[in-house]
């Protein structure tokens, strides 16, 4: 039995195409179901629903065979013991610095600066300032990332942004742009060793439907 972790949203209904061109349906929908392990039309595979943040973990220790995970999600967990061998070209966006309108992020920036960082990623975060001499306070949030400029928690927030609407409703405004994220197929790499015969016709499938996607 091969298993496959996956979170709700946006990279559950995007995995679903690259699913059915390995031939492989879904018996149901996570949205509608209470059911965290789903079954498939291959009697060999099931889903798992977990935290987008988890699956790295599923996949490192061996609970899940396979995982879809946002490149964002890897370098935050680090990849230990992780084979990522196909970007999926799916569920894009892109990681910025945002700032509220009218602040003067050129100045706050400039060499030897201080500045305070709201944001759930931290490690890109940290990395992205250390390469421009900037020095952080970084504050580490979960969720409302676009309040903590508006209230004083922080000068600026690193965060994703898809369209930009959310950060446009709260008067905030994209400033600098860190990568470019998509989200990767992860395997274990025992489970690559050991059932070998069974996950390279899904690695093939999944590559040869991403590439549509590039």
């Amino acid at each position: 039995m091969l298993t496959l972790a996956l979170s709700k949203g946006r990279i559950f209904e995007e995995t679903l195409p690259l699913l059915a061109a390995a031939g492989i349906e879904c018996a149901e929908d996570p949205e509608k179901s209470r059911k965290l392990i789903l079954p498939t039309s291959d009697p060999g595979l099931r889903i798992i629903i977990v935290r987008a943040s988890d699956v790295p973990t599923y996949v490192q220790y061996g609970a899940a065979d396979l995982g879809v995970a946002g490149k964002d999600v890897l370098i935050e967990h680090g990849g230990a013991n992780l084979y990522q061998p196909i970007d999926l070209n799916i569920a894009k966006c892109r990681m910025c610095v945002a700032v509220q309108n009218g602040f003067d992020y050129a100045s706050a920036v400039r060499q030897g600066a201080r500045l305070r960082v709201a944001t759930k990623y931290v490690e890109i975060a940290r990395e992205h300032f250390a390469s421009k001499g900037v020095h952080v306070d970084l504050i580490k949030l979960y969720g409302s990332m676009e309040l903590a400029p508006l209230v004083g928690l922080a000068d600026a927030i690193v965060d994703l942004v898809s369209t930009g609407s959310t950060l446009k409703a709260n008067n905030l405004v994209a400033v600098e742009d860190i990568l470019s994220i998509s989200s990767r197929l992860v395997v274990n790499q025992a489970a690559l060793k050991l059932k070998r015969e069974r996950i390279t016709p899904i690695l093939e499938a999944f590559e040869r439907a991403s590439n549509k996607n590039a």
